[in-house]
């Protein structure tokens, strides 16, 4: 068990210095949230909400659950070119634990979701926002975006597993983020759309972490949204971390 921990803190430390060493991943990380917060709220946000103000209250904790689904890509991502790069035929050759391979990936996705998440709450600070419900509360809304964001990582860790290419990891992992993205509440309430449409808004597990999030910061009902959100959670994890090390092993 020493062994495992001492395995996975070293190259967790390597993703790391690796990931801000790539200039593409710190602008993920940081960048993407502020355009599309700034497009959204001054360009939308009267239309949507009836002024931007209002809109920025709603809006920007679902930008920090957003950005999870950009920055968690790199899980896959980073995989995939292990594998085509001959990385992980260094790690066969080495005394590595298989296992500490992908924790250290995750371990360092999950520094770097922690870090965006950082970054959206201080801009959506300097913009206007305000977290009106307490310190407490604001610090569980950060607990369960993190994990979520772990749940991601998981996801798209499978999909860097299982495809062949980095052209494939990346088609498929947007093309799968994109449902829980845009057919969620992060931009609009679910009320406004159509029945059929609700269905799915509503069951979907980034609108219950959004909800969670949303009202843990700003007040409003809590229990239901993050119940559901939490099982979503344990529910993928629960899938996605077992598939990982399966294909893993698969391919080593």
């Amino acid at each position: 068990m020493s062994s495992l921990v001492r395995h996975s803190l070293a190259l967790s430390r390597r993703n790391l210095r690796k990931s801000l060493a790539s200039p593409g991943q710190v602008l993920d990380t940081a960048l993407m949230p502020v355009v599309l917060s700034v497009i959204f709220i001054y360009a939308f946000g009267g239309a949507i909400a009836g002024n931007s103000a209002d809109y920025r209250q709603y809006l920007m904790p679902g930008i920090m659950a957003l950005n999870h689904t950009i920055v968690s890509r790199t899980a896959g991502i980073a995989l995939n070119t292990d594998f085509s790069s001959g990385v992980m035929d260094r790690y066969r050759s080495m005394p590595v634990a298989r296992s500490a391979v992908l924790i250290g990936r995750v371990s360092a996705d999950s520094v770097r979701l922690l870090i965006s998440q950082l970054a959206v709450f201080a801009f959506a600070l300097l913009i206007g926002f305000r977290a009106d419900n307490g310190l407490l509360p604001t610090l569980a809304a950060f607990g369960l975006l993190l994990l979520y964001g772990i749940a991601l990582c998981w996801v798209n860790a499978f999909i860097g597993l299982a495809a062949r290419s980095i052209d494939t990891v990346q088609s498929v992992s947007t093309i799968a983020m994109l449902p829980l993205q845009f057919g969620s509440s992060v931009f609009v309430a679910p009320d406004t759309m159509p029945g059929w449409l609700r269905v799915f808004v509503e069951h979907n597990p980034m609108t219950l972490v959004v909800d969670a999030s949303r009202n843990l910061m700003i007040g409003g009902p809590v229990a239901a949204s993050a119940q559901g959100a939490l099982l979503w959670i344990a529910g993928l994890i629960a899938v996605f971390l077992p598939l990982s090390v399966w294909k893993y092993r698969a391919r080593t």
